[in-house]
């Protein structure tokens, strides 16, 4: 089937069938197009919770599923395909003990540790995190989560995003370490010990494309993710999460020329012109764009034969554990 009859065949389908389909913003355009509600992880998470369908179909990567059922056990998640985040994918329950270890080998006792986890982590990270008394946070959130940790008294261990760590440290005057490229000298006298995790996507962007960018249009205004390389979040014009990225570009005038370094398919669908995408190569992330719409359809029809595939599970005990990780952001940014 072409795409526009596929498209047509899953709104049919969702007709006859409990289910909401949400999309994250890096989603390709036909599937971006077919769901009831698109954003980022967090805010799908949440928004998923307040339907009334029995079924969440999840167009993302494997940790924004496990995100919608640790917030609503209720609701039965399935994902078109089940595609891990690359970054998600460089710490697991064992990393995230060895990331403490290796601050202990470096003076600092356990119990003066309270690790913060990005949103782009598995359950079982997450799980760790709120046995230790921490919290999840999204790249908007980050400043705020750690102002609060911070009143703890405690270091922070900030996993899997070392640019994330490293960017909010900077913004917020405090020093930093990175666990594996800092000794352990460095490690007991940062305020933020970061994990050495990355996006590979946001790591296309480099200082030269910004010069690039600014020589070619002068007065161009340079947007990155704060999954950038630091170097590169210190020479742009403003830096955001993914919402604050669209809301940022939405208010320039339309003649004002902008470069975003976040994932293609959402830059290119932000303005039809004077927009564009701040690298060289295209920055598609590939876990991502491995949804197509054949995935969604096929799935919908397994749900409606009645032999779901792809649903997504957790156990009791780590969605305990995560969700009081996850509890803790919506109360320290009052959401």
């Amino acid at each position: 089937m072409d795409i526009k009859t596929l498209q047509e065949e899953i709104a049919a389908l969702k007709e006859r069938l409990s289910v909401t389909i949400v999309a994250h913003y890096y989603q390709k355009d036909e599937v971006f197009e077919i769901a009831d509600i698109t954003g980022d992880s967090l805010e799908l998470a949440k928004r998923a919770k307040e339907t009334d369908s029995e079924w969440i179909l999840f167009c993302g990567v494997g940790f924004m599923g496990q995100s919608v059922k640790i917030i609503a056990p209720e609701k039965r998640v399935a994902m078109p395909k089940i595609a891990c985040c690359a970054m998600a994918r460089m710490i697991d329950s064992t990393y995230f003990d060895e990331a403490v270890e290796a601050m202990e080998n470096a003076g600092v006792a356990k119990e003066d540790i309270l690790p913060i986890t990005y949103i782009n982590s598995g359950a079982e990270v997450k799980a760790k995190v709120g046995k230790m008394g921490g919290a999840v946070c999204t790249s908007s959130s980050a400043v705020t989560i750690i102002k609060k940790a911070r009143e703890s008294g405690k270091k922070i261990l900030f996993v899997p995003d070392r640019c994330l760590g490293q960017n909010v440290a900077r913004q917020m005057g405090l020093k930093s370490a990175v666990i594996g490229i800092d000794d352990e000298k460095a490690i007991k006298e940062a305020d933020i010990v970061c994990y050495n995790g990355f996006c590979s996507v946001h790591q296309l962007f480099s200082v030269k494309d910004v010069e690039f960018f600014r020589k070619r249009f002068p007065g161009i205004k340079i947007a990155v993710h704060p999954e950038c390389d630091p170097s590169v979040c210190e020479v742009a014009d403003f830096v955001g999460s993914t919402s604050q990225i669209i809301k940022y570009v939405q208010s320039l005038p339309p003649e004002q020329k902008v470069a975003v370094g976040t994932e293609y398919n959402l830059v290119h669908r932000l303005r039809d012109k004077n927009t564009y995408v701040l690298s060289a190569t295209k920055p598609e992330c590939p876990t991502m764009n491995e949804t197509t719409l054949e995935d969604v359809y096929n799935t919908l029809k397994e749900i409606e034969k009645g032999s779901p595939v792809n649903e997504i599970h957790v156990d009791e005990e780590t969605r305990k554990w995560a969700k009081v990780a996850l509890e803790r952001m919506f109360e320290y940014v009052g959401a």
